[in-house]
């Protein structure tokens, strides 16, 4: 049996195209331009760093104020922060 070629993986250029953040993003994730991934990687440290992640709903997110202005105020789940913050991304 011959060994099948692994192929590397790329990033879609769409997702890895560097995008301006809001003024209420910036607070969180700076001022220069990143690329999706990045902005959600900061977000979660962000998170993280300031435990926002509810202790016993884990998907829960309760947002502070600088995060509040970009997600909202009531409580969210962790799946609906990409959506929430993708519409601060230009």
């Amino acid at each position: 049996m011959a060994a099948k070629k692994t192929k590397k993986r790329t990033i879609n250029a769409a997702f890895a195209k560097p995008l301006n953040p809001s003024a209420a993003l910036a607070e969180i994730v700076g001022t220069k331009p990143l690329a999706r991934f990045e902005a959600s990687k900061k977000i979660w440290d962000y998170i993280k760093k300031h435990g926002l992640q509810d202790k016993k709903n884990r998907r829960q997110i309760n947002p502070d104020d600088k995060l509040a202005a970009v997600v909202g105020k009531k409580p969210i789940t962790m799946f609906e922060l990409t959506a929430k913050y993708n519409k601060h991304l230009s």
